[in-house]
């Protein structure tokens, strides 16, 4: 039995060193780039906001590896945090729409606000996570009627990011038949 114990606290440690190396890795790369090249100029507060962009999914992914051990919830939780970072990203770094500073943009963020408050409601159980992740998944293909409207091709990119939050949706979904199946067989 110590071995598992053992072969457990290993495979944490590595999923540790991955969520919180990489982030860590990642604020390095422009640091590095500054010392090279005039073309990299970052400031504090650029640095600042990275790291609350990197260290609050880091952090979500933590917790949710202590909270469930589903595979299934565990991914869909990794899916959708990667998927709200990748539109916080682009859209802060040059926007989705246009430029980062068209007002048009913010309508990504109500995506994210979406699934951040769709969650609660769902109280993150699985079932209504794979529900919530749904709803945004409606949401963020929404967005492509303001993004036709304003002129931008980003169609491709809204499928990209609409196909991540269902496929966030589907692991919640086989998390909740996984549960559902776990709690039958007992």
């Amino acid at each position: 039995m110590s071995g598992n114990i053992e072969g457990g606290a290993r495979h944490r440690g590595w999923w540790r060193i991955i969520v919180w190396g990489g982030p860590a890795v990642l604020l390095l790369i422009p640091a590095v780039a500054m010392q090279f090249s005039d073309e990299v100029q970052w400031t504090a507060f650029d640095f600042i906001v990275a790291a609350v962009i990197l260290a609050v999914p880091a952090a979500l992914i933590e917790l949710t590896m202590r909270a469930s051990r589903s595979v299934a919830y565990r991914a869909g939780v990794v899916v959708a945090l990667g998927t709200a970072f990748l539109i916080t990203w682009s859209n802060l770094a040059v926007g989705i729409i246009g430029n980062e500073d068209n007002p048009i943009n913010q309508i990504f963020f109500g995506v994210i606000l979406i699934a951040i408050v769709s969650a609660f409601i769902a109280n993150f159980r699985a079932r209504g996570m794979a529900l919530a992740m749904a709803a945004t998944a409606v949401a963020m293909a929404a967005t492509a009627i303001p993004a036709f409207m304003d002129g931008s091709v980003v169609v491709r990119l809204i499928a990209i990011f609409t196909a991540l939050w269902l496929l966030s949706a589907w692991l919640f979904h086989k998390a909740a038949t996984g549960q559902a199946t776990v709690a039958a067989e007992s």
